[in-house]
This record gives structure tokens, sequence and C-alpha cells, in this order.
């Protein structure tokens, strides 16, 4: 087993950027991994982030993060503290479709990011919903993410559950790790499926080749399922109805392309369309045992207007 020292000399430089410096005493295949091992915040994804920006040299040297480490290499390491970002409240317009004093259903518009990130520092769900309740939403997932207990792309329109109190995002999470949260969605993909209704079971991780994108893959993945049911057959497209039986990021997206038929308009896992901006895909129907009443709640929409253009565009052309 290889075993690590941290070298005399840690060094904190202006701005709290850390130093710190790591010496092997026996080979080590990755450096990432070897990163990843020494510094106990430092997750492997974080090492193989600090590697590609050149925070991380080998006796000196940039390397990349599959480099093999040998007996004696010196590495340095340099932690720099992520960008602080925080979620006001906004007085942006949300569609509430349920509220009451555990939680609320609100019907999230096409285009909207969830919560704050970099790059999308503000004009959020979240920080339409932090104004709309008065700041009182759950605290579980931290300032950046209060009450979101499940997430839908920014591109994906429809249903998501908010927590207001700690309690009843615990309960919410319980019920979406168990399998039993009904979500179910629209979509229009590309191409006739070969048959009318059937299900998709393949892992779902990281892409190997592109850290930004999900994959079926079996490394490092998670199990995915998502049964699916045409609907309508279009020229050159489907409209389909699909059922989330896991949560994955992406999964419909990813499992859609992963059999030929990616969603329409997806640019990422598919190719864009002329005249739609992202992925045609709704998530329509919601539901689940309300966490603190025990009564089950279903709730479920109507077609959003841009959705319903795409499919009499498409019926047009058939």
């Amino acid at each position: 087993m290889t075993s690590r020292r941290i070298l005399p000399g840690t060094v904190t430089r202006n701005m709290n950027e850390r130093v710190v410096f790591l010496t092997a005493d026996s080979d080590c295949k990755r450096l990432d991994k070897f990163v990843s091992e020494s510094i106990e915040e430092v997750s492997r994804s974080l090492a193989a982030k600090l590697i590609n920006d050149g925070n991380i040299t080998v006796n000196g040297k940039k390397v990349n993060k599959s480099a093999d480490i040998k007996a004696g290499d010196s590495v340095e390491v340099t932690l720099i503290p992520p960008e602080t970002l925080s979620a006001e409240p906004q007085d942006i317009p949300v569609e509430i479709i349920y509220e009451d004093d555990h939680l609320l259903v609100v019907n999230k518009p096409k285009g909207m990011v969830v919560h704050p990130a970099v790059g999308n520092p503000d004009g959020t769900l979240v920080n339409a919903l932090m104004y709309h309740c008065g700041g009182r939403l759950s605290t579980i997932n931290g300032v950046i993410r209060p009450g979101i207990v499940h997430r839908i792309d920014k591109n994906t329109s429809g249903l998501l559950a908010v927590a207001k109190t700690d309690t009843a995002h615990r309960g919410l999470a319980e019920q979406i790790k168990a399998h039993s949260f009904t979500r179910e969605y629209i979509a229009v993909v590309c191409g006739h499926l070969r048959e009318m209704s059937g299900t998709v079971d393949a892992p779902i991780g990281r892409d190997p080749s592109n850290r930004l994108k999900m994959a079926v893959t079996a490394k490092n993945s998670k199990e995915a399922v998502t049964h699916f049911q045409v609907i309508e057959e279009l020229r050159g497209a489907s409209f389909i109805r699909l059922k989330l039986e896991t949560g994955r990021t992406h999964q419909i997206r990813v499992h859609m392309a992963h059999i030929g038929h990616p969603v329409y308009g997806d640019d990422v896992y598919g190719h864009g369309v002329k005249g739609v901006e992202g992925q045609c895909l709704h998530a329509y129907k919601l539901g689940f045992i309300h966490p603190v009443t025990g009564d089950y709640m279903e709730w479920s929409t109507e077609l959003p207007q841009y959705f319903s253009e795409i499919l009499l565009k498409l019926r047009k052309q058939g």
C-alpha cells in the first residue's frame, strides 16, 4: 500500500491560497489519486480540476492527471478557495401550483436556472423563491440551494417540489431515494422508436472523454432506469411520455441519446434544431406522499407554449 507524508513548509499566500508540498514514499499510478488520498479536503474530481488548471506540479513541471507518480517525486499543490456565491431574494414571477406551510410545487419555465452557480449568479428559481417565501426555505442544501430537493435542467421546463422546512426536505428526499417519488415527463425525440413502449436500464456516470457531460458507462456510474411510451409518431420525430425510476443528472437526455433517439433540440447529447433553443422536454407530472400529513398528492400541467408550437410545426410537416 502506498504511504505518503506531507513535507514541512506548507505556505499560505495572499488571497488565502494554500500551498501543500507532498512527497511519495513509493510508486503511485495516478497523480489525481495520489493528491486526493494525501489531502483530506481534496476529492479526486477537485484534484483533476486543479491539475487541469495548472495548480499542481510534479518536480516543478505541469503534467496530466493520469501521470505516474514515483517514489521520491515532489508534488506541489496550490489550493485556491472556491468563488463565494450568495443567493439574494429577487422579485421574479414564478408559477406556484401548490403551497402550504411545509412545501410548495412550482412550474419552472424553460430557460430558468434552478439555483445560483458560477456563470448564473442570479435570476434563478432560488432567487425568486426566496422573495416569494420571505426566505423561509429548508436549509439542508445550504445558502445557494435553499429548499431545492431535486432539480431539472435550465432548458427543461416543468414541475419541481420545494421544501420550506428541513422536515419536509428530509421526507421528500427519502422518497426520491426509495424511488417512490412520481416524476413523469413528455418529450419530442428524434426518429421513430422500434417499440411503442419500453425501458432503458443503463448506468450513468461522468463521460470519460468530457467531464462536462454524462454518459452511459460502467465506470464510476450509478443505476439509471427510464421507462418510455410513444404517444404519437411525427415526421422524423416521436412525441413520447417518460417515467423516471431513478433520478440521475441528465438521465432522460442521456438515455434517449444512448438508444439513438436524442431529445429534439438537444445540442449537447444530440444536435441542435434551427429555431429551437434547447431540448424539448417537460416535467409534466409530479407526485409524492406529503412528508407531514401523510397524504398522497399529485399534480400535472398542460403543455407549455413552446412545446405546443413544436408539436404543431411537426404535425404540419407530416
